[in-house]
């Protein structure tokens, strides 16, 4: 029974990331990525402006979310890989309005690796978030590379991340 569920919930998951609408913007918009003061899970304000020179990944996302329950194994490997290069930064944003008392236990329980930030629908719009989870790349100089709607796979993160690389190195 337990299996049938998580087949079923996988296949929901992937259907909905699948048919989800791709952001206006896409790759490469050049357009400035709002910035935004957020509490992480601690209570300690973060700002994107103090990414400035990073490649900053944001997913926004909830728990209410199944999709959102599948990205994490993915960011918590792309995070692995960059997290001690000092060029990449990994940002979960939850939209859950009750914040932290829900977020918290489950961040604890899927074992996110990365740093997660208390925040609102409205900031995910500004971002040009249409559905959950939003993946937004942001360039070291603050400019919004992507915009992507549903799942993303490491490759993918690693391919958008090397052409960011490779513009920065010409």
């Amino acid at each position: 029974m337990r299996r049938r569920l998580w087949v079923g919930v996988l296949g929901l998951a992937l259907g909905l990331a699948a048919c989800s609408p791709v952001g206006e913007g896409g790759r490469g918009t050049g357009e400035p990525a709002p910035d935004f003061t957020l509490q992480d899970l601690n209570g300690v304000p973060v700002t994107l402006a103090e990414f400035l020179g990073k490649t900053v990944i944001i997913d926004f996302w909830a728990t209410w979310c199944p999709p959102c329950l599948f990205q994490v194994p993915e960011l918590n490997e792309f995070w692995a890989a960059h997290k001690d290069g000092g060029e990449v930064m990994v940002l979960g944003v939850a939209v859950d309005v009750e914040g932290a008392e829900i977020v918290g236990p489950w961040v604890a329980e899927q074992k996110v690796a990365y740093r997660i930030l208390l925040g609102e629908e409205s900031l995910a719009r500004e971002f040009g978030a249409m559905g959950f989870p939003t993946l937004v790349v942001v360039t070291p100089d603050g400019q919004v590379e992507s915009r992507h709607v549903g799942l993303m796979e490491v490759a993918e993160l690693e391919e958008i991340l090397a052409e960011i690389q490779g513009r920065g190195a010409t």
